[in-house]
């Protein structure tokens, strides 16, 4: 099993990947119908906070996951 420093790597370098392909994902999306004019910084900085958020979410479903899948020991 991971000790806690490894577990705490894992646990970062999970975010950063799955808030990175969120971004990327998000980047396909045409937003610019909801756009004001002259807002555009404004309207990365809110797709730069969703992909956070949803890349986080995912993130911690699948870290989740995989400690409850090793758990899965404990039962027999």
């Amino acid at each position: 099993m991971f000790s806690i420093g490894q577990m705490a790597l894992f646990s970062m370098i999970s975010h950063l990947v799955f808030i990175f392909i969120t971004w990327r994902v998000m980047q396909t999306i045409n937003f610019d119908p909801l756009i004001r004019k002259g807002r555009a910084m404004e309207a990365k900085i809110l797709l730069l906070f969703i992909a956070i958020a949803v890349g986080t979410s995912i993130s911690n479903f699948f870290l989740s996951f995989l400690q409850w899948s090793s758990d899965l020991v404990f039962l027999f």
